[in-house]
């Protein structure tokens, strides 16, 4: 019997915002209409940010307006500041998800404040979004290592996912922001960030940056995660993380879990398309692996 897992495709948001080739509306557009029609059915597809410090992400509103409306489907936009709160919960969008970063220096780098202020923000946000009905979920940023400071303690994620939780968020979210984590490290986090959720959802945003990040999926989903992030061809990474390139590829993670006996609802072969198509507005091909392969099992030849 196959294992439900959701997976969420960041590749519209997470994926395109370092990229040096500005995409535009109507491409963006496109990638997230493909992106539907291969089985994405949750997508991250903008951040409310400062134009000037993330460009790729200045058209964040037109993309909200012309979003395909399909069942079943929903959007996840991001936000770092109590501005950009105001402007997603205005756009419409279906979710809003704000940014915690594990460390001082990342989060001053990042949003300009210190792990303790964003904590005094994201809690007048989520009271706000609670207070209007709207679906708030919480990511840690930098929760397995900092460009900066180095070694995360184990202790500060804790207190951070018990502090969110009690607020009541609709989902937290720990990510491998630069992708330093390795497998053991994820399942002892894993060990001891589950038993304090209780039914608060968590999701994993891990990045192949040192080539781990496929490994750091699979000893979550062993440890029980079911909700995982994912970019169609691995692009993207944090523009204010020094090195901090590389997404799980999509493709990369479906083939992995479908053959271990998990089902997403997403189309392996559909997303591999996704990606080849997406090397044509990036300019360049993309870096996950599965896309680059042939196809396994092979079609059988007709007759």
């Amino acid at each position: 019997m196959s294992i439900p897992v959701e997976i969420v495709e960041v590749g519209p948001r997470d994926g395109l915002q370092s990229q040096p080739t500005l995409v535009d509306t109507d491409t963006k557009i496109e990638f997230i209409t493909r992106l539907i029609d291969a089985g994405a059915r949750r997508l991250e597809v903008a951040s409310f940010v400062n134009p000037k410090r993330v460009p790729q992400m200045a058209d964040a509103d037109e993309v909200i307006a012309r979003l395909p409306r399909r069942p079943g489907v929903s959007y996840i936009g991001l936000v770092l500041n109590q501005r950009g709160f105001e402007r997603a919960a205005a756009s419409g969008i279906d979710q809003i998800n704000s940014v915690a970063v594990a460390s001082d220096t990342f989060c001053q780098r990042n949003q300009g404040v210190t792990s303790a202020q964003m904590y005094q923000q994201i809690r007048d946000m989520a009271r706000a979004a609670q207070a209007a009905g709207r679906f708030f979920g919480v990511t840690i940023a930098a929760a397995f290592g900092c460009p900066f400071e180095g070694e995360v303690p184990v202790s500060r994620v804790l207190d951070m996912v018990r502090a969110y939780a009690d607020l009541g968020v609709d989902e937290i979210a720990l990510a491998d922001t630069i992708g330093v984590a390795v497998p053991g490290q994820i399942s002892a986090m894993l060990q001891q960030v589950l038993p304090i959720l209780g039914a608060t959802p968590l999701r994993l945003h891990c990045h192949n940056t040192r080539n781990t990040g496929i490994a750091n999926v699979y000893a979550a989903a062993e440890a029980g995660v079911r909700i995982f992030d994912a970019s169609c061809g691995g692009v993207g990474g944090c523009p204010f993380a020094p090195g901090a390139t590389g997404n799980v590829g999509t493709e990369d993670l479906l083939y992995m879990l479908e053959r271990m006996g998990y089902r997403s609802g997403m189309s392996l072969e559909g997303m591999i398309a996704v990606a080849k198509w997406l090397a044509g507005p990036l300019g360049a091909p993309t870096p996950a692996m599965v896309s680059r392969a042939s196809v396994f099992p092979p079609a059988l030849a007709a007759g």
